[in-house]
């Protein structure tokens, strides 16, 4: 998979991709981000890529020019899959949503700033608008690298255990169950008995019931009822 990423603080963006788990898939050829500084494409010697909006108000806007000549630029090399900016007017950004673009081979993203982007950008060129909660950031970066890690952690290949993904909170419209590790007793707080039993049977079955009551008590509108 390929990732372009379009944003004005390229430096926001550095510490996220080159550690951990990204990194381990960059390493493997797996997963390629290429971060673009917007300002390559500015309408003047200085830099511009923003200016004050239209009809007044406070803030800036990011202007179309650099915008539409950055993306022309990089849909001249390959065909995107999806170009996504990170907006907090965006759909919210759910593991189902991860799962679909994981399989995909090409995404753009353009990050945000100052007080978004002209809204042409977004008719003409944008194909998906995602958010990461209601809440607002000084910029997409910090949410496009979340989605970056979202996407790239379900990459076949990329986690040592590929089942390991697919037990984690939200694959099944259940919160993930208690987890334990040693040692079996810490402070008179013991492990569950049933998850040293070694019977694989119950334990899954102890996980399942779990992860349903804990999804009932903090997630209960996206529990899924047992059939």
């Amino acid at each position: 998979m390929r990732i372009d990423v379009l944003t004005v603080v390229p430096q926001l963006l550095e510490s996220p991709l080159q550690h951990s788990i990204m990194k381990r898939a960059r390493d493997k050829g797996l997963l390629e981000v290429h971060v673009h500084d917007l300002r390559q494409w500015a309408v003047n010697k200085y830099g511009q890529v923003d200016d004050y909006p239209f009809g007044g108000g406070a803030g800036m806007v990011m202007m179309c020019e650099p915008l539409a000549n950055a993306i022309e630029f990089l849909n001249k090399s390959r065909h995107y899959d999806e170009i996504i900016y990170m907006t907090p007017d965006g759909q919210q950004l759910v593991q189902k949503e991860c799962n679909k673009l994981s399989m995909v081979k090409n995404l753009m993203i353009i990050c945000g700033h100052y007080k978004g982007i002209d809204q042409r950008i977004r008719d003409h060129f944008v194909t998906l608008e995602i958010s990461i909660g209601d809440f607002v950031l000084s910029g997409g970066e910090l949410p496009a690298a979340i989605l970056i890690d979202s996407i790239g952690r379900l990459i076949p290949g990329v986690l040592n255990d590929e089942t390991s993904a697919l037990t984690d909170s939200f694959q099944d419209n259940l919160l993930a169950p208690d987890v334990y590790t040693r040692p079996e007793v810490f402070r008179d707080w013991k492990v569950p008995d049933v998850l040293l039993s070694g019977n694989h049977r119950m334990i899954e079955e102890w996980r399942l019931e779990n992860a349903e009551k804990k999804t009932a008590i903090k997630r209960p509108d996206i529990i899924s009822p047992r059939k």
